[in-house]
């Protein structure tokens, strides 16, 4: 492969709303979700696969006693530690399943059924009998908890920083806050549940893997690089596609169990492919999640707001199986200036199962703390909200000294209190009354990481009449890649949208990197753009068909020198019934600065996603887990709340007229994650305005704003 720097694109298709290309096959019920492929895909009688969990938090398993699931009609076979094929690679304790009779989490594999139908194979699941000697667990996260402080926190920032002397700036403030700030656990819950159909061929034919699968992934090429060592296999000899993907939110950013699981049982068949979807109360047990926080905080500012200390002491959980550590004080370091600045982030390991990434992890709950924490500066200095951010605008990155990409979050917040009415603004709380509702507003600023990640190739085959097939392994999980890629490869080569044929999510195509940490688009386009401008130095602009060209994108030196970020500012109103305590918020208004959006429609649907699933974290999204059993108490959409239609009027998405040529060749941020960024924060300030009334964690439910 050639690596090749890019020119910026200039556009034509890129920022015009063009539909999504596969908006017909699933509205249609024409899309081939994980579990839908069958004989065109190869996957001719298709044994089903049912997972039977731990129940207990800890221990070892005595025995598994399978006999009365062989005996049901349609069962095949009963995978479990002392049959099932063993693991070349066991390095990876999450996904380390079936191979010993340790248990490290209720909700852990420990068998797998096979069966003719679904049905029986759940059947026969519900008649193994697992026993178990139980150990001491520990599965709450509370202040007093044994922590340690891990070498990294996600995915390789420093765990602590400290610059200045925060002490004496303290000691020296006008003004002190020291408050402590909450967030819930909380499920991903994508809208097609965690499943794959897995083939293992021990002799393939020629051109076929030995393993192949139709998995529900965020990125096929990260599934391969996961599970082929442990498997004793070679890259090549696994294939993964993944054509649709409903929805994954992070939690399909990585494998997790139920893969190796379906893998191991398809080994086992003689060539026959498993099928297997994990239930949507499985999920919550063993399919990722976003640990709960507790973000201890101390600003010191003068008279005027103007922050001289910033603090944030950060507290959150791991798994005793693998550690996974959430960056949530990573944008307390670069949001607001400050002489003396300190951040760390503690571990409790828990017995339970990983925590994961879930959109924008880290900044969600970080920013929710922190901009909980500039509210309560700014009463305590008597100063309006939108006034003590702007104020405290940092010329240069503080954590880096880096200049910024570019940083227009002062435009955002002017621009947000206009369109929401801010002058107009009672400066105390509880100040309106409208019949039986409290009403308020509140603000709160919003930062997500500019990024392009390595490892990212493309592809372009010259074909007839002008028109070009373009392939890189990028997943479209319900975000509009397909689009935007189109669009982008478009732009590069000069030609009509129509002229492209796009192939994506198959790990035999130039390989992408993950769709998750809102670069999916900077990292594919840029590997699109540099395909694209090689073919056209290679053989002109108009090819005869059969060439190609196939280049990996070049690092962005960018990222070295300057600081880069997208910002937004979100303003919420909210109601809050003065006998009930129930809350509304009819309006949500977001404002942010993302360079060239490549496609209005699409972006305007991330952005009011991110803010509905911030509403979500504001006032609904509860994962409860029982400290006594380890178990997910909520397990299904009628116990675990999300928003839905009737929570959602009045939302805004607007966006700053602006490209951004440092980022990558198109201009553009990525944008999935910021929308949920400090939008929970500006609906629990707005909530306080409306009633006096001040609640430091999330979800904010009736019973706080009753005496």
């Amino acid at each position: 492969m050639t690596e090749v720097r890019t020119q910026p694109v200039t556009p034509r298709s890129i920022g015009t709303p063009v539909p999504r290309h596969d908006g017909p096959e699933k509205v249609t019920g024409r899309a081939t979700y994980a579990v839908d492929h069958g004989a065109a895909s190869g996957i001719h009688d298709p044994l089903q696969a049912w997972l039977v969990l731990a129940t207990v938090a800890r221990g070892r398993i005595r025995s598994v006693d399978a006999a009365d699931a062989l005996a049901h009609p349609g069962v095949v076979s009963v995978l479990d530690h002392t049959n099932a094929p063993r693991l070349a690679d066991a390095e990876n304790g999450e996904l380390r399943i079936l191979q010993d009779d340790a248990v490290g989490y209720r909700g852990q594999i420990v068998a797998v059924v096979l069966a003719e139908t679904s049905e029986a194979a759940r059947e026969g699941a519900a008649l193994v009998r697992v026993s178990y000697s139980v150990e001491p667990h520990e599965a709450e996260l509370r202040e007093d908890n044994a922590t340690y402080r891990p070498e990294v926190v996600n995915p390789s920032m420093p765990t602590d920083t400290e610059d200045g002397d925060v002490e004496a700036a303290l000691a020296e403030a006008d003004v002190v806050v020291e408050e402590t700030y909450r967030t819930a656990y909380e499920a991903n819950n994508p809208l097609e549940p965690h499943a794959l159909v897995a083939r293992w061929l021990d002799q393939p034919p020629p051109g076929e893997a030995v393993l192949t699968l139709h998995d529900s992934t965020q990125g096929v090429h990260g599934v391969v690089a996961a599970l082929a060592p442990m498997l004793g296999l070679e890259p090549e000899q696994v294939r993964v596609l993944a054509p649709y993907v409903g929805g994954g939110f992070g939690s399909k950013g990585e494998p997790h169990s139920h893969e190796v699981a379906a893998a191991l049982a398809a080994r086992t068949t003689g060539g026959r492919p498993v099928r297997l979807a994990v239930t949507r109360q499985q999920m919550f047990g063993m399919t990722g999640y976003r640990t709960a926080t507790i973000s201890k905080f101390r600003l010191g500012a003068r008279a005027d707001g103007t922050l001289t200390a910033i603090e944030h002491r950060v507290l959150e959980q791991t798994s005793t199986v693998r550690e996974f550590a959430e960056q949530t004080a990573s944008p307390t370091r670069m949001m607001y200036a400050a002489s003396a600045r300190r951040t760390s982030h503690r571990l409790a390991r828990l017995d339970v199962t990983v925590p994961s990434w879930m959109r924008a992890p880290g900044e969600m709950p970080g920013m929710f703390a922190q901009e909980m924490a500039m509210e309560d500066l700014a009463v305590a200095c008597g100063i309006d909200p939108v006034e003590l951010r702007v104020r405290n605008e940092p010329a240069i990155d503080p954590e880096t000294g880096n200049p910024w990409n570019s940083r227009r979050l002062v435009e955002c917040l002017e621009r947000g209190a206009e369109l929401i009415g801010w002058s107009a603004r009672p400066a105390e709380p509880r100040a309106t009354l409208d019949g039986d509702w409290w009403v308020g507003t509140g603000v709160a600023s919003a930062a997500y990481p500019t990024s392009q990640m390595p490892g990212n190739s493309a592809r372009i085959r010259s074909l007839p009449d002008g028109r070009y097939a373009v392939a890189v392994a990028a997943v479209d999980i319900g975000t509009g890649a397909r689009t935007v890629l189109a669009q982008i490869a478009a732009d590069a080569l000069g030609c009509p949208l129509e002229a492209i044929e796009l192939e994506i999510a198959d790990s035999r195509l130039p390989p992408a990197t993950v769709a998750g940490g809102s670069s999916g688009t900077s990292s594919w386009g840029t590997a699109v753009v540099a395909a694209a401008q090689q073919f056209c130095a290679d053989h002109g602009s108009s090819p005869d068909p059969g060439l190609e060209t196939t280049v990996s994108a070049a690092d962005n030196p960018n990222q070295e020198t300057h600081a880069m970020y997208a910002f937004g500012a979100v303003f919420a109103e909210a109601r809050v019934h003065r006998l009930t305590g129930e809350v509304r918020v009819p309006r949500l208004v977001g404002v942010y600065s993302l360079g060239r959006v490549i496609n209005p429609a699409t972006a305007r649907s991330q952005l009011l996603g991110g803010l509905t699933m911030g509403l979500g974290a504001a006032l609904h999204e509860e994962a409860w887990r029982d400290p006594r059993t380890g178990h997910f108490v909520t397990q299904d959409l009628a116990t675990y709340h999300v928003p839905t239609h009737a929570d959602v009027t009045g939302f805004e998405a607007h966006w700053l007229d602006e490209e951004d040529p440092l980022a990558n060749p198109m201009g553009a941020r990525g944008i999935g994650e910021i929308g949920i960024v400090g939008t929970a924060a500006a609906v629990a300030n707005a909530t306080f305005h409306a009633t006096g009334v001040r609640v430091r964690e999330i979800p904010i439910t009736a019973d706080r704003f009753l005496d």
